[in-house]
């Protein structure tokens, strides 16, 4: 059990301290965040979209006011370059987030995620929305969540989760995994103090929010189910 338990182990700390590595701040030539550059006030691709997602009016024309408002958008989710322009992954991120509320509280509305096994965790890549179900009764969430980035995606299929450790610690990337629990050799759900909306993603592990982690700990045990479905926008 001992050598079993330390295979385990080993396996774990493989891909998720990745995830969690990349809650590094993005760091411009001469210094400073990306943050610190100035407002780009070119009309993006998108500026119609995403001035009716921030409640702007829509005329299609970048404003001085419209840049603050989309600039304080990206800021908040870690968007680079945070610019303010209206542009493909800002557009990306909100269409994600429509979607995640689109769900409501029906996430397994279409069927895709089994309910014959119990209780069981789902987690939805084309939304970033995971949840957990008992059967067919929603048990917890949907909850937004941040999975593996193009090259580093979080596998589909399903799974079991095999091994947790709440104050998990990677050996290899020297950061901190709260609450992770393991379900595909190194890909766990674990805590991040990151937004969920920050792309382009982990490591391949699910990323959540400190309090849904948490939860899920309480809720979860191992040889649960874990069902990972869909595709991730930009993957």
């Amino acid at each position: 059990m001992g050598a079993r338990r330390a295979y385990a182990r080993r396996r774990a700390a493989v891909v998720c301290g990745v995830a969690a590595a990349l809650a590094v701040p993005v760091v411009v030539a001469g210094g400073g965040t990306a943050q610190a550059a100035a407002c780009n006030l070119t009309t993006g691709p998108y500026q119609r979209q995403v001035e009716q997602f921030l409640g702007r009016p829509v005329d299609g024309r970048q404003s001085a006011a419209d840049c603050a408002a989309v600039r304080a958008f990206q800021a908040a989710h870690g968007i680079t370059p945070t610019v303010g322009y209206a542009g493909p992954l800002t557009w990306q991120t909100m269409s994600t987030m429509l979607a995640q509320r689109a769900a409501g509280s029906t996430p397994n509305q279409a069927g895709a995620c089994p309910v014959n096994r119990g209780r069981i965790a789902c987690v939805d890549l084309t939304r970033q929305l995971s949840w957990i179900q008992d059967g067919a009764t929603l048990r917890y969430g949907p909850v937004p969540v941040r999975t593996g980035k193009d090259g580093t995606e979080t596998r589909t299929g399903l799974k079991k989760i095999y091994y947790r450790s709440i104050n998990h610690w990677s050996t290899i990337y020297n950061v901190a995994m709260p609450y992770s629990q393991f379900f595909d050799g190194g890909i766990a759900f674990h805590s991040t103090t990151k937004s969920m909306w920050n792309p382009p993603g982990s490591g391949g592990c699910v990323n959540m929010r400190p309090a849904d982690a948490k939860a899920y700990w309480s809720l979860l045990a191992n040889g649960n189910a874990v069902h990972v479905y869909g595709r991730k926008p930009g993957t």
